[in-house]
């Protein structure tokens, strides 16, 4: 990959090839030169180009045609055409065709560098929100969402569904389970993805600034009003409002939000002009809004208009199938994060994670990996590299698993010092999520004596979801017996 941005000059006349490649020569560019369209058509398809300067009118292939081979490109470079006074018309349509500007000739040295400077500025910027825009589908895709338990893929299909529609959403679930980012998810699959998403965090603002913040303010509406202010619900025009901790809301300002998701439209304070709203909302709580409402503390009618598609998402410590999988996402982004190669972990330690009770789900989950990928200086994570509180308050661990350091397939058995098979499992971050989750199940079988109901049970599963799985995953030949033995037990 070259350092300096690629200039590609085409024209037909040589000495004024030479003329524009010796303008560029003590500029941060790599220039090369094409006498003529044919030759700027085989460079286009054999380089990578940043910037065209070419002229517009050439016997063999004209200026047009080099602009449209360079719009039809992947990525394609900033064109810039060089036409005389008298064919300003056709630089226009090579415009039209994807050419970023033109210039006239005498041509101006100076300004045709900053032309060419302002085509590379805008290409980079275009490539830059390319990139972001493809790492937010990616991170909010519902693919993104991980949890491969019965509970979570049940919630996603719940999501998917509900994303396609403008309905109200609400999500309930522990602190930490990962509220926003399902609501992130909803929104970034959903037709409004090219709109904003406005997350609101209600507990955190002021009861007596929340109305101005959600709706907005005119100039004098209190003390301290110097002058208007647009709201949060109409910033997200057009997008998605995510109304967080929703239960937090003060009756009066339950009684606006009722008339914004009636009427769709909202008034500032200190008007009484009502404003039209295109907007999408999903709210979360961590409290159970029914018995909120129950108690008195929420308005019923409000209630159900939140209430019209409800995702409750489980806590951590009661989907432990999905433990594996999210420590092997945070194993390579913290790590790639923290500038550190991938990190393993030995299954002792795995098991250890899987059987902690996460009171902060999946939030504490995150912030103990980082805790281990910055802090350990063993590149395989074991039960000694773990926080105090996590391994001590474990329960049951079988201490006679060892942490090798070694990679070990399948359900594969090693000998011990006593002689007797001791099951190893190791995982890298280097893994995929389906051998990740193909590894840890057999090795779970492996611990329950291949006994699939009891394994089931360990891995937070149904029996049969345990037989889909081994059968997705191309284990399900993984029987030894077992059914014989569990007839028995």
């Amino acid at each position: 990959m070259n350092a300096k941005p690629t200039l590609l000059i085409v024209d037909d006349d040589r000495s004024n090839l030479e003329s524009y490649s010796l303008g560029f020569a003590r500029q941060p560019y790599r220039v090369l030169t094409a006498n003529g369209g044919v030759e700027a058509l085989s460079l286009l398809r054999t380089e990578t180009i940043d910037a065209v300067l070419t002229d517009l009118k050439m016997p063999d292939v004209d200026g047009l045609a080099v602009v449209r081979a360079a719009a039809s490109l992947p990525v394609p470079p900033g064109c810039i055409v060089i036409t005389a006074y008298g064919t300003i018309e056709s630089a226009v349509e090579a415009m039209r065709h994807g050419a970023f500007d033109y210039i006239t000739k005498p041509v101006n040295l100076l300004e045709l560098r900053a032309k060419v400077e302002k085509a590379l500025e805008v290409r980079t910027l275009r490539l830059k929100n390319e990139d972001l825009q493809g790492l937010l589908n990616q991170r909010f895709r519902f693919e993104g969402v991980i949890g491969v338990s019965k509970e979570m893929q049940e919630i996603i299909e719940q999501a998917r569904t509900a994303a396609d529609s403008r309905i109200s959403v609400l999500i309930e679930g522990e602190s930490g389970t990962g509220k926003e980012l399902l609501a992130r998810a909803i929104h970034f699959n959903s037709p409004r993805a090219g709109g904003p998403f406005v997350p609101i965090h209600c507990a955190a603002i002021p009861e007596t600034l929340l109305e101005s913040e959600l709706f907005g303010h005119e100039k004098g509406a209190f003390t301290g009003a110097v002058q208007r202010r647009i709201g949060q619900f109409e910033s997200a025009h057009g997008g998605t409002v995510f109304l967080d901790e929703v239960s937090d809301i003060s009756p009066a300002v339950q009684v606006k939000l009722l008339r914004v998701l009636e009427q769709r439209e909202i008034v500032r304070v200190g008007s009484t002009q009502p404003i039209a709203l295109d907007i999408r909302l999903v709210a979360a709580t961590n409290k159970d809004l029914a018995q909120e409402v129950g108690e008195g503390r929420f308005r019923e009618d409000l209630y159900y208009r939140l209430n019209v598609v409800r995702i409750r998402i489980p806590a951590l410590r009661q989907r432990p199938a999905d433990i594996p999988p999210l420590v092997h996402h945070y194993l390579q982004t913290l790590a790639r994060e923290n500038n550190r190669s991938p990190l393993q972990i030995s299954g002792a330690a795995l098991q250890c994670l899987v059987n902690y009770a996460w009171p902060g789900n999946i939030r504490q989950l995150r912030n103990v990996m980082e805790q281990l990928v910055v802090f350990s200086r063993s590149e395989v994570l074991g039960l000694k590299d773990l926080p105090p509180p996590v391994r001590e308050s474990t329960g049951e661990l079988n201490e006679d698993f060892s942490e090798s350091a070694d990679n070990i397939s399948d359900g594969a058995k090693t000998s011990g010092s006593s002689g007797e098979e001791k099951d190893e499992l190791v995982l890298d971050a280097k893994m995929s999520l389906d051998e990740i989750e193909r590894r840890y199940i057999l090795y779970t079988l492996a611990r329950m004596k291949d006994n699939r109901t009891r394994a089931a049970e360990r891995l937070g599963i149904s029996r049969r979801t345990l037989q889909r799985k081994l059968k997705e995953l191309g284990a399900d030949d993984h029987n030894r017996g077992e059914l014989s033995r569990e007839e028995t037990e």
